[in-house]
Order: structure tokens, then sequence, then C-alpha cells
């Protein structure tokens, strides 16, 4: 697990993106499930939280100041030298976060995240898992030019199936455990 951008990783890991900046979140822990299931199948992973993001990155690192922000400009690094990511996306208001748009607003455009290969995992409270985020994300990700994996996880009422820092039901782990799989042959 390497939550730093500055930090040295493997050549070309599978980054995992915690898709809210909400201090230690279920995205969070479930981002390390995830983490786990990979170094399990030796596949090198690095977990990118946007917790860490500087808080005042809307104003300094985009539109007019893209660049100039060198703390943003180390996630966006490990972004747009990734060729595989995972997103874990929480559903906020039916949809997914601000902070990640606002993270995808300052990557590179057109070239940031075209042509990259990436999974979806979303997680709710609700029933549906984050299906409505999860295909807003995916609009946006065909806009840019991303290739997404058509398996997309959904993890509904997570916090129902989440205990003492694990998963626990077992449709859950194969779905996650078949996405794994199918990303390191997408």
């Amino acid at each position: 697990m390497n939550p730093n951008p500055t930090e040295p990783v493997s050549e070309n890991p599978i980054i995992i993106i915690v898709g809210t900046n909400r201090k230690n979140s279920m995205s969070r822990q479930v981002a390390e499930y995830y983490h786990a299931i990979l170094e399990r199948m030796a596949i090198p992973s690095h977990i990118l939280d946007l917790s860490g993001l500087p808080p005042d990155f809307v104003m300094t690192a985009l539109y007019e100041n893209t660049g100039k922000n060198p703390e943003f400009n180390q996630y966006k690094e490990v972004v747009e030298r990734a060729k595989k990511m995972v997103f874990i996306v929480p559903e906020y208001n039916n949809s997914y976060p601000g902070v990640l748009k606002a993270f995808i607003d300052g990557l590179s455009y057109p070239s940031g995240l075209s042509n990259k290969k990436v999974a979806l995992v979303g997680l709710s409270a609700n029933h549906q898992g984050g299906a409505l985020a999860l295909s807003h994300l995916n609009d946006i990700f065909s806009y840019l030019g991303t290739h997404t994996l058509a398996l997309r996880v959904k993890l509904a009422q997570i916090r129902n199936y989440w205990k003492e820092g694990t998963l626990h039901n077992d449709l859950y782990k194969m779905l996650l455990q078949q996405q794994a799989e199918q990303l390191i042959e997408f």
C-alpha cells in the first residue's frame, strides 16, 4: 500500500483511486481490500487516496493555474503514467463525489485519461450500490476516450457487509476477484 504519491512505486502498477476526499472513508477500506486481492495475485498496485489532495487544489491547480500546484501535480503524474486503474466510487447525492470530478478536470486534456483502462467499483448505503454514480462516471470516461471494463462491481448496503475491517459477503468477494482478474487481462 502506498498512499503517498511521492513515494516510489513499481513499474506499471494498477492504480487504485479512492474517489472521495473524506478521511478514513469506507472507500479507502475497500481500496485496501482490492489492493490485497491484487497483492495475492502478485500484481503490483498503488492506492491513490484523494483525501491527501491539497485542500485548495480547485483554486490553485485548475484552469489558468494548471501545473502550478506541485502537490496536485504529484497526483496528476501518478494517474497520467498509469495504464490501468480501479476507481472506488462512493455514491454521493445519487452520483459520484464532486472532488473526483474536480480531480478529473485537473488532469491533462484530452490525453490525461485517454486510452487508459479502468475498472469501476461503486459503494453505497442504499440498495443500488452506486449504480448511478458509476453510470455518470462512465459517461465522463467515454467522452475522454477511457476504456472501461464491462464488469462494474456495485457494493450495495456496504456497511452491513463490512465488519472488523473486512468484507463479509461471498458474492461481493467473488465479484471483486473476478473484476481484478478481468482487469489484469484487459
